[in-house]
């Protein structure tokens, strides 16, 4: 496990658990956005309400963002920005891919302001690219 972990933990307000630890440090060793379920067969036996908690907490506390990428599956992935409590700044496209599943986030690859019509107030935005990854592009 990472020595920082229950650093990064204390520094965006979040009593490090155990169960935390162990969840922020699977996160950390993800190379793409991953499933709850993918979580809850890497910590198997945890809990699977304690995994979701222990996600919203994070979200909430700007440690991850969710990713609805029209799989069906939300996914987890670090912060890459100095997000918080007040609100996640890292509006960043996300890459899914066809053949593997894979989402990616991008994080140097803004999201473009939109302009939207008068009246119509938004609540969040996210941009999901699909197409093909450069691991399967290759095969």
């Amino acid at each position: 496990m990472s020595p920082n972990i229950e650093t990064m933990l204390i520094e965006k307000g979040i009593q490090p658990t155990a169960m935390r630890m162990l969840v922020l440090d699977c996160l950390l060793k993800q190379s793409s956005a991953t499933p709850m379920t993918e979580l809850e067969s890497e910590l198997h036996p945890a809990d699977r309400i304690t995994i979701y908690r222990t996600l919203k907490t994070f979200e909430e506390k700007g440690m991850v963002h969710a990713i609805d990428d029209g799989s069906g599956a939300t996914k987890y992935a670090i912060c890459v920005e100095d997000c918080s409590t007040t609100g996640h700044h890292d509006l960043h496209v996300h890459f899914n891919c066809n053949i593997c599943k894979q989402t990616t986030c991008l994080p140097n690859t803004s999201v473009p302001e939109l302009k939207l019509p008068e009246g119509f107030v938004p609540a969040e935005l996210s941009l999901i690219v699909k197409g093909v990854c450069p691991g399967c592009s290759n095969r």
